[in-house]
């Protein structure tokens, strides 16, 4: 990779300096990132309470990490998850025209730096590659897919993308939504298999306030398709209960990947056997009636 090919990283962080810490020294220890230049969005606290941990991770990012440069920007009021990522995404894509996107609870591997900004060069000019995925689900038999491939949905656990994509980010579920068939919604949720609609129609009840909804359905609209990798780039580390969007769930977890993506799929169309890997995942993740218990307990423990 030539230094001034490389995607800059964008980084948003809140009220968790553990998760931070672990992020960034992840981070700088990826390929390319002394190349790299960084871009760190600080929201504000959203109460009282949380000042001194928003505080505390402000001081952490401060910290002389080896990237290219770094550019940190605190915001002085809490604007939330979903509007601090599309006002940073959208600044800093307008400055690069590309751009990899990480949250305060993200792992990246040694080569997942390498994996983004190769795809990125590599699909930079085909208008249906909308988004350069970092994370891959533990499905099974992986090994039997190819290094990298085409699925429909886009997720936001790290990853990459284009001004040219990014310029169909429309914030209006409405407008998102306004010509959807029974059929679209059965494309759109992989034959009813992952809750993305219920996402949807949570977001319309004022119940979640989703940006990553919104920018699946921007790419679907599109008919555009992302790129994921067999083996993970990113490890989740935030499933753990500890973040304001996420609980405690061990299903997602994976083991990253410890060598370069050297593959990549000619052909921009969806890979059927990944399809349908990802879709038995959507459909068996939840396991036995027995393990959701336990999965709900350790939920709500955690929230004591």
């Amino acid at each position: 990779m030539r230094d001034s090919s490389l995607a800059p990283v964008i980084l948003f962080v809140y009220n968790r300096p553990k998760h931070t810490k672990k992020t960034l020294q992840a981070l700088e220890k990826s390929i390319g990132a002394a190349d790299t230049d960084i871009y760190i969005y600080s929201d504000g606290a959203k109460s009282g309470e949380e000042i001194e941990s928003v505080n505390t991770v402000r001081a952490l990012i401060r910290e002389p990490w080896e990237f290219k440069s770094i550019h940190i920007i605190e915001r002085a009021k809490n604007l939330g998850l979903a509007n601090n990522i599309i006002k940073g995404v959208t600044e800093v894509i307008a400055k690069h025209g590309k751009a990899i996107v990480l949250e305060d609870d993200l792992e990246i591997s040694k080569f997942g730096l390498q994996y983004f900004n190769d795809a990125l060069t590599c699909y930079e000019e085909d208008e249906k590659v909308m988004e350069i995925s970092g994370y891959m689900y533990p499905v099974n038999h992986a090994e039997q897919l190819p290094e990298s491939f085409f699925f429909r949905v886009a997720n936001s656990w790290g990853w990459a993308t284009w001004s040219r994509a990014w310029q169909h980010f429309e914030t209006d579920i409405d407008k998102l939504t306004a010509n959807f068939s029974k059929d679209d919604i059965k494309r759109f949720s992989i034959d009813h298999s992952e809750n993305f609609w219920k996402q949807v129609k949570q977001f319309k009840a004022g119940k979640i306030n989703s940006w990553a909804i919104r920018w699946y359905l921007s790419i679907f609209n599109q008919n555009g398709l992302a790129l994921y990798p067999r083996t993970s780039m990113i490890q989740n580390i935030g499933t753990d209960g500890s973040g304001t969007h996420s609980d405690a769930d061990l299903a997602y977890q994976i083991t990253l990947a410890n060598q370069k993506v050297s593959d990549f799929p000619i052909e921009i169309i969806e890979h059927r056997e990944a399809y349908e890997a990802i879709k038995h995942f959507y459909k068996t993740r939840k396991g036995s009636f027995a393990k959701r218990i336990v999965r709900y307990l350790r939920k709500h423990w955690n929230k004591r």
